[in-house]
């Protein structure tokens, strides 16, 4: 059993009930977005000889080829646009030996109207072609996040949010759409109907983890600003609020995410229930901007909140050229700026309050798995290094 599993007691009780009732099947994953931020995460994991519910076979999905720097994981890749209908049979359907089914994607829309109705039809595209043909399909592991308590980006400011710290038995925010419900009811809906399917729901705060192609990669974007920032020798300025700056915060380390729901899947105790993942410590940006200042050799200022604010988008706005000659001269996998900076989401997430959770559920369900913030952002960006992402 990993550290991460859950008690002694448990962990015993668990072997024991192995050890009477041998497996019958193999267990077999099929990560949809296996490219992103968790995805990558969890082909790495779930491989892994100690893996709860191991050895497990492992097919992976994305709509793009694959990138050099998932080749090396053990997994059977799979191109595939889920959000058409035909290629998706086409090429899930004949997947007949999955077991267990991690929904790490997700599609942005002009609005989040448009959300709910694009990442609904991806879900319900894949479980058709699945779910019909997999016999021994037994969990889905759905990915959502922090926006269940405080609503979508479009509704920021316009709704009242919950207030921190979350907790997964508050009520749905009932006066604007938002994409993670529709597809829990999905996933609910589908699990009714089959009767011999379970679900877990996975709520993860702002995620710290290793994916060039996430569309929600705060660190992979500061990385790049840091770089940048660097070659033009001027210091790193925080681009957020001083809220942002001073308030208490808490992050998700993509490994523990995977590992979180790899133990739900398998955990029976934790099977139609949601959970917060976070990583159990609490962090200001002003303490994790110093470490990123180390981490890339440029100069560390303190928050000015006299100077007037400006988005890291529009600090960015005429970088394109200025990265072209950073991967240039550093020898860097070839990218373009907006390919490895989502800096919308940097000025999301450091435009913003407190938003805490709570992780007592996971807990009292079993999982005691945990993270040391500064510790997986230093992770993060030694992978961004070694992966010749950021220089």
């Amino acid at each position: 059993m990993s550290w991460w599993w859950s008690g002694a007691v448990g962990a015993a009780k668990k072997k024991l009930e192995e050890d009477e009732v041998p497996r019958l099947t193999q267990s077999v994953a099929l990560i949809i977005g296996v490219t992103g931020i968790v995805g990558n995460s969890l082909a790495e994991i779930l491989p892994l000889s100690d893996t709860p519910g191991g050895p497990w076979k492992v097919y992976g999905v994305a709509r793009r080829p694959r990138p050099s720097w998932n080749a090396d994981h053990p997994v059977d890749y799979i191109q595939c646009d889920i959000s058409d209908a035909g290629d998706t049979l086409a090429k899930l359907s004949p997947l007949t030996d999955v077991t267990h089914i991690f929904w790490v994607t997700w599609a942005m829309r002009a609005t989040e109207s448009e959300c709910c109705d694009a990442n609904a039809a991806m879900l319900n595209n894949v479980l058709a072609a699945v779910v019909p043909k997999a016999a021994n399909l037994c969990h889905i592991c759905l990915q959502t996040g922090h926006k269940h308590y405080i609503g979508p980006f479009e509704a920021f400011g316009k709704i009242k949010p919950h207030e921190p710290p979350f907790r997964e038995d508050m009520p749905r925010l009932m006066n604007a759409p938002n994409f993670y419900y529709t597809l829990e009811d999905i996933l609910s809906e589908t699990a009714t109907k089959t009767r011999t399917l379970s679900w877990s729901v996975h709520r993860p705060a702002v995620i710290f983890g290793f994916s060039p192609y996430s569309l929600m990669n705060i660190i992979g974007t500061l990385g790049v600003y840091a770089a940048i920032c660097k070659h033009e020798n001027v210091p790193l300025k925080f681009p957020g609020t001083k809220a942002a700056w001073n308030c208490y915060s808490v992050a998700s380390d993509s490994d523990l995410i995977a590992e979180h729901q790899i133990w739900a899947a398998v955990d029976p105790y934790a099977s139609n229930e949601a959970f917060n993942c976070s990583n159990g410590d609490l962090f200001k940006w002003k303490h994790l901007w110093r470490v990123i200042a180390e981490q890339f050799g440029v100069e560390y200022v303190e928050f000015d909140e006299n100077e007037k604010w400006v988005s890291l988008a529009e600090r960015m706005r005429e970088k394109g050229p200025v990265w072209e000659e950073i991967v240039r001269e550093k020898g860097l996998a070839a990218t373009r700026l907006e390919e490895v900076a989502t800096w919308w989401f940097a000025d999301v997430i450091l435009g913003g309050e407190c938003l805490l959770d709570s992780m007592n559920k996971s807990k009292e369900y079993g999982f005691l798995g945990f993270r040391n913030t500064e510790k997986s952002l230093i992770s993060c960006i030694d992978k961004m290094k070694a992966h010749r992402i950021v220089p």
